[in-house]
Order: structure tokens, then sequence, then C-alpha cells
């Protein structure tokens, strides 16, 4: 079962690791023989009762599994040791189509995200391994090979994953639309043209910190992912104008841009990339110190749904710039 705390025998069990659990620890450890066989013994007897009770009875399959839809992960794994059909209802594929692992992130590896691919297979569609820096490469080539079906991917802060993961989501995640890989040390523009390639419905990417990403990398994901709604690109000093351009060019869907700290980005880019992203509501350019009151004004009369720009530290930024473009935007 799922616990943030070291685990204890107690006289609910001995605890997961077989097929029809899904745990975050292997067994371990024992009982003594005459104590553990006593244990056992009302294990049985309470499954028994369990699996006569009334509400399996009088309540159908499909009503069953519309209560467990509801529990949490803990909730779903402790029912799941009750009885031999609430363990079939509770690990129903059906009832894990939204996982978020974040609060189990030290405990989880490899194993059990393996083990969750096989059990939920197309129903999975939303995941989050936010802070599970236990997983790997070779973990999600499984598990998207299993879950094709996925269209939320949270990998945000995953130390081990590299471009083979993006390769991975390239083959076989072709209904991917949102994924979050920030501070993935590992990603470079080789991942970002996997992603491009195979990924058309792409509409949120966080790619902040990814160090090792340049314009080449932007150019994949703004060519191959059109449907482009939310680009999140914080510190990447790798980048130019060139990508804003990019951008520009082929997401006009754009609403949300957020470049913190992309040093190397200057007025035309921004100029280019107001020019083709009319949608754009919300713009954070803060310590692009680049960036000056032509930026801003190019933002202002290009996009009319602006509501929101963020330019802390854009030492080249004027109060003429900031009072132009509030003239021409009301919404500001």
């Amino acid at each position: 079962m799922f616990s943030k705390k070291k685990k204890k025998r107690t006289k609910g069990g001995s605890g997961g690791g077989g097929s029809g659990e899904l745990s975050l620890r292997g067994g371990g450890g024992g009982l003594p023989r005459d104590m553990s066989s006593s244990i056992n013994g009302k294990q049985q007897m309470i499954g028994d009762y369990c699996e006569q009770s009334l509400i399996n009875q009088e309540l159908p399959k499909e009503i069953l599994l519309r209560i467990f839809s509801v529990l949490d992960i803990v909730s779903l794994c402790r029912s799941a040791q009750v009885s031999t059909y609430w363990n079939a209802l509770a690990l129903d594929g059906s009832n894990w189509q939204q996982v978020d692992l974040f609060d189990f992130q030290t405990y989880v590896e490899g194993g059990v995200v393996e083990n969750l691919s096989r059990r939920c297979g197309g129903f999975l569609k939303k995941l989050s391994l936010k802070g599970c820096e236990n997983v790997g490469d070779h973990t999600l080539e499984i598990f998207t090979s299993n879950c094709r079906n996925l269209d939320h991917l949270n990998l945000y802060n995953c130390k081990k994953i590299t471009d083979q993961t993006l390769d991975s989501l390239g083959k076989n995640s072709s209904q991917l639309g949102y994924l979050d890989i920030y501070s993935c040390d590992w990603i470079s523009d080789r991942g970002l043209k996997h992603l491009g390639n195979g990924c058309p419905l792409l509409s949120h990417i966080d790619i902040s910190w990814c160090d090792s990403v340049s314009d080449n990398g932007i150019h994949h994901i703004a060519t191959g992912c059109p449907k482009l709604k939310s680009f999140i690109a914080k510190g990447l000093n790798n980048i130019t104008s060139v990508a804003l351009e990019e951008l520009g060019k082929n997401c006009p869907s754009l609403t949300v841009l957020n470049i913190h700290k992309c040093v190397n980005v200057d007025n035309g880019g921004v100029r280019h990339l107001a020019t083709g992203c009319h949608q754009l509501e919300k713009i954070c350019l803060s310590e692009c110190h680049n960036v000056g009151d032509e930026s801003i004004m190019a933002l202002g009369q290009n996009c009319p749904r602006l509501k929101t720009v963020e330019v802390a530290l854009c030492s080249n930024l004027t109060d003429t710039g900031l009072v132009g473009l509030a003239k021409v935007l009301a919404t500001v």
C-alpha cells in the first residue's frame, strides 16, 4: 500500500508486493509462525465475510466501481486488501485515469510506475511524477508503451530523465497535450526534436532550466506542435530572438509565454512574436536585459487580449514604453 511512513507490522496484514497490489515498498521481515498463522486465519475470515456482505450482493458492479472511482490512491490501495472482490474493483483500470505520486516522491521507484502502467493501460490519461527523482528513462519507456492515451505528464525535477524519454513519448504518446520537464538537466534539442515529430497535439510545455536547449530545439517544438498555447522556458541562456521568431511564425494560438531570465532575447524577437501571436494574454520578460520600450510597444499594438506583462529588472525599459502600452491596452 502507499504510505509515507516506514512500514510497520499491524493486525491488518503483512504488506504488499503481490500481483494484485500496487505498492511503494516490497515485503520483508516476518512474524512468529504461530502469530502469523493466527492473523492469516482472521484475515481469511474477514475476507470471506466481506465477499458475502450485503453491499456486494445488492449493488451492481457498475455502481460499486462508481463509488471506488472517487477514492484517492491511499484509499484505493487499502480497499484492495479487504477482499478478493474489492481487490478487483479497487484496481480496475477505470479508477486510475489520473494518478499523482507527488506525495510519495521519496519512495516511488521505477517498478511502481511500471506496475501501474500494466494495470491501467489505456485508461490512464494523466500522471504526475513531480519530484520523483528515482524514475528514469527505462521506466518511462515501459510506461508510454502501455499507456498510449496519455495526455498529461508532469516530470518536474525528475533528474534521471534524458532525451530517451522524449523519444519514447514521440513514439507512443501522440495524444500528449501537457508536458512539464522543468529542470530536467539532461534534456537537449535532440529530445525536443523527437517530441515535435510525434506529439502534434501538445498545447503546454515547460522546459525551464533545461540548460542544453537552444534555438534549434525550440524550432522543432514550434513547427511540430502548432497548437501550442503555453510555452514556459525560464533561464535558458542558449536561446535567442530566433526562438521567439519561430514561435511567432508557427504558433498563432499561443496565449502564455514565460521567458524569465532568457538574457539573449532582444526587441527584435519580441516584435516577431507579437506580430504572429495575436492571442497572447500573459507574457513574462523579467530579467531579459536586452528588452526595452520597442518590445512593449509591439505587444501593445499587436496583442489586444494581453492582460499581464511582467518586466521586472528590464533595465532598458522606460516609463515611455509602459505609458504607451497602457494607452493602447486598457486591460493591462
